[in-house]
């Protein structure tokens, strides 16, 4: 599922992403490709990590297009480089480091670093996709994998290897 990954990374992180699963009730075979392929297209590195300066998040200075982003909850001067995304999941914006925050019982407001502390990143993996899991199931039944990833990313952003990852876990299930 992660051919460009280095095995350690995968290893190293990869209890954090089952536990939060698991303490989410998502350890079935649908919700574990899900989780594991929304990291490939998210961070590809299976790390929980910052999201680096893009021309879809920077124009002028870091993270200056999330700034006043109504959407992403961001009302406050500096809240775009605040709550930029991070963690295995790139949560993004006030309103979800607050809503995540809140159900988890860790306030990413206050210290949105924790997002990368790889147990907390995968509660916060596992919290988002099961605030999603309807959708996320409906679209999964269909095997309609654009609109899984819609479920989590709001687009079809990461849209291949999200794909290239659903599908190669599925494969490898069928062996």
């Amino acid at each position: 599922m992660f051919p460009a990954t280095p095995r350690a990374n995968i290893v190293a992180n990869l209890p954090f992403v089952l536990d939060g699963l698991r303490q989410k009730a998502l350890i079935d075979q649908e919700m574990c490709l899900m989780a594991l392929a929304t990291i490939r297209a998210e961070t590809e590195g299976f790390v929980p990590l910052s999201e680096g300066r893009s021309r879809f998040n920077t124009r002028n200075t870091p993270f200056d297009l999330y700034e006043g982003r109504r959407d992403l909850g961001n009302t406050e001067p500096g809240d775009g480089p605040r709550y930029k995304g991070r963690g295995y999941i790139q949560l993004t914006g006030r309103s979800n480091y607050a809503t995540i925050g809140s159900i988890i019982g860790k306030d990413l407001v206050a210290d949105s670093e924790l997002a990368n502390e790889p147990a907390i990143a995968g509660i916060i993996l596992a919290q988002f996709i099961k605030n999603h899991e309807q959708r996320i199931r409906r679209a999964l039944s269909n095997h309609n994998l654009r609109d899984a990833r819609k479920a989590v990313n709001g687009g079809s952003h990461g849209l291949d290897r999200f794909t290239d990852a659903f599908q190669r876990g599925e494969r490898a299930l069928l062996q």
